[in-house]
């Protein structure tokens, strides 16, 4: 007899019988997809191969299949890839159970990622069939792209940001885009042999064959493609001539132009191609392989807000390469248009003026700031390295004993008698310097006592033995300023001496060396006395010594330089770096006695006076030696400003003036400067 008990245990039997059946069926649709999805992230396209139905493999293989997401993933700049499944809503579930279970089942899913076009995202639908008891993936294109089809492709489109172009105040071009023709041969149309005719080329754009051969002969050349040689302008007579060579052709290019060449090179810089090491670092930030880069100057100094933002499009086109859809797009945002402080005419008259010797050149405004000019002589064309330096270019440059490539205005020099001003200035604010207490200082020669052994303090002229501060400054005394600093103790001159900035940067955009006063520390009384007069170990970038001889224009204060403007008509007043560097009364005073400097009959600056223009400055000689008692190269300074409405401030340095008269011979380019750029 058959119990209600022993029923219930048959019944149970049947229930565990039946759910040890549908575990023997295997993983379900949901759960083979979403291992599908897993291997899909992280790039496992073999594995991902393996789940697909047979019909999916015979239409793509398993290179293939991976081939088409490696290269459509790379192409986009894909990251960040993510698949989800998304929760069926009652219709799909619906549908998903009519049927029998060995029916295709569709699952809804949502795909995200991040591209170099931005972010793509799109839902979908991934198709599972069951072959052999086991579901797998219908795959198709269509699940890469909703869009794309087997014969489609995926394209991407680079839209370049314009590079941000550099002007002076008055938007005069210092570092512009501008079209200009690639001279460039193809190699299937050269005569053959095609010596004579690169031979021309060569000897048209003034280029070395050699040169020439290796671009035609690099690893990417192709006999029908175009192989650039040369840049020049739309309107030069080389043109036409070039073009009439057989092989030889143009086309228009987009390039870097820098139209002051020389004379701002140092300044503004140059661009150039990314190398390979450089990519490496910079592809993170958006670069590709063959942009631009600036190399230096400010257009290396600036190049985040000069280079802009790129852009791009993804698209997919037909078999014919018509654009189907249009993926996502990108705006490109173009860099940022940099006004500099500089006056073009300016900065060329100083580089005129220096006429390719080595010096510098550093102009400001003494009232606002304004940096007008920085130049650094001699010089190289920026434009050249645009186009391409030749091995034969490179090799002169580097081998020139005046050094083109170095930037002087970024550097340090000792300023000499060009800081005697400042020493001035401190003994007057801390009443160590009575400026009508005559000092008696006998001969050309003088040192403290015997401790100093054989070393002296040397005057060039003992034409006053009776000296008081503007004596000292007319005559540019070393003696008088010497004992000044002796008197005034190293730390009280220290202390002061940084209320000129020495020691810190200045506050401007641009990499230049820190002016200081002591490498490390004042060792004794004779650096102490080599610094009274700007020797020793101070040192000092043109700029700096500038900006120094502001507070004389300015009630004491000391302004800063500002090189970029940042509204439509530039700087009204000037921003105070240090303020009251000294007193309003000091400043006034030692005005006064730079401008007998230039006015007096005796004064060292007396060769750029100017009739009917008051200057005021100082001239300065610093000697360089490598061991004391050796004669050494000698650097020449002149420092001046207009005095009645204050214009222009203007440090000039040249180097070995020791056969050329000293600092005298800038005395005719002040002139020559001031006459032609400030009314009074």
């Amino acid at each position: 007899m058959i119990t209600k008990q022993t029923i219930a245990i048959l019944m149970l039997i049947v229930t565990m019988a039946i759910g040890a059946g549908c575990k023997e069926k295997g993983p379900t649709s949901e759960e083979v997809l979403l291992q599908y999805i897993t291997d899909w992230e992280k790039g496992e396209y073999s594995t991902m191969y393996s789940m697909l139905s047979d019909k999916a493999k015979t239409v793509i293989t398993q290179e293939a299949f991976s081939k088409r997401h490696e290269s459509i993933y790379e192409g986009i700049a894909a990251k960040g890839l993510t698949i989800k499944l998304i929760p069926q809503t009652q219709d799909t579930a619906k549908g998903n159970k009519q049927g029998s279970e060995k029916e295709p089942v569709k699952h809804p899913i949502k795909v995200q990622m991040e591209t170099f076009a931005g972010p793509v995202a799109f839902d979908n639908l991934a198709m599972m069939v069951m072959e052999n008891n086991i579901w797998h993936l219908e795959w198709n294109p269509s699940l890469l792209f909703p869009s794309l089809k087997e014969e489609d492709k995926v394209r991407v489109q680079q839209i370049k940001a314009v590079r941000g172009e550099i002007t002076d105040r008055d938007g005069n071009g210092l570092a512009i885009n501008e079209e200009r023709a690639e001279i460039g041969i193809i190699p299937n149309r050269l005569p053959n042999p095609p010596t004579e005719a690169l031979r021309q080329l060569a000897e048209l754009m003034k280029l070395n064959i050699e040169d020439i051969d290796k671009k035609r002969n690099a690893s990417w050349v192709k006999p029908d493609f175009f192989v650039p040689v040369a840049l020049i302008s739309r309107s030069d007579k080389r043109l036409a001539a070039a073009t009439s060579i057989p092989g030889v052709s143009y086309q228009p290019k987009k390039v870097r132009t820098y139209p002051l060449q020389e004379a701002a090179a140092h300044l503004v810089g140059y661009v150039g191609k990314l190398t390979q090491e450089e990519w490496t670092t910079y592809k993170d930030k958006g670069y590709q392989i063959d942009d631009d880069i600036g190399k230096a100057g400010l257009e290396q100094v600036l190049e985040e807000r000069l280079r802009g933002k790129d852009g791009g499009r993804i698209f997919i086109s037909d078999v014919n390469g018509k654009e189907k859809v249009n993926v996502v797009k990108l705006e490109a945002h173009n860099g940022e248009n940099i006004r500099l402080a500089i006056n073009a005419d300016l900065q060329m008259e100083i580089y005129r003026q220096l006429d390719s010797n080595a010096g510098v050149g550093a102009a400001l405004h003494p009232i606002t700031g304004d940096v007008l000019a920085l130049v650094s002589s001699p010089s190289y064309d920026p434009n050249v390295f645009v186009a391409g330096v030749s091995a034969g270019q490179w090799k002169e440059w580097n081998e020139n004993p005046a050094k083109p490539l170095l930037n002087r205005f970024a550097r340090t020099f000792s300023p000499g008698s060009a800081f005697k001003p400042l020493t001035a200035a401190i003994g007057l604010q801390t009443k160590t310097i009575d400026p009508v207490q005559l000092r008696e200082i006998p001969g050309l020669h003088w040192k403290k006592d015997t401790s100093w052994g054989n070393y002296e303090v040397t005057r060039v002229s003992e034409a006053a033995t009776q000296v008081d501060l503007q004596k000292a400054l007319l005559y540019s005394d070393n003696i008088y300023f010497a004992q000044a600093a002796l008197e005034m103790g190293k730390d009280s001159f220290m202390q002061e001496a940084g209320k000129f900035g020495l020691g810190e940067k200045l506050p401007i955009p641009y990499p230049l060396d820190t002016s200081t006063l002591v490498n490390k520390t004042m060792k004794n009384d004779i650096q102490l006395a080599d610094s009274g007069y700007g020797q020793g170990e101070v040192q000092m970038n043109p700029l700096h010594v500038a900006v120094t001889y502001t507070p004389f224009v300015n009630q004491g204060n000391l302004i800063a330089p500002k090189l970029l403007l940042d509204s439509a008509n530039g700087s009204t007043n000037g921003e105070v770096w240090k303020k009251a560097a000294m007193s309003e009364q000091v400043a006034a005073l030692l005005q006064q006695d730079l401008i007998q400097v230039i006015e007096h009959p005796q004064g060292t600056g007396r060769g750029a006076r100017i009739k009917g223009l008051t200057l005021a400055g100082k001239t300065g000689t610093a000697e360089l030696k490598q061991t004391k008692g050796t004669q050494g190269k000698e650097v020449g300074w002149f420092v001046a400003f207009n005095v009645k409405n204050p214009q222009l401030l203007i440090a000039l340095m040249m180097e070995d003036v020791q056969s050329r008269g000293g600092s005298h011979v800038l005395s005719p380019k002040i002139s020559a400067i001031f006459k032609s750029f400030v009314r009074e």
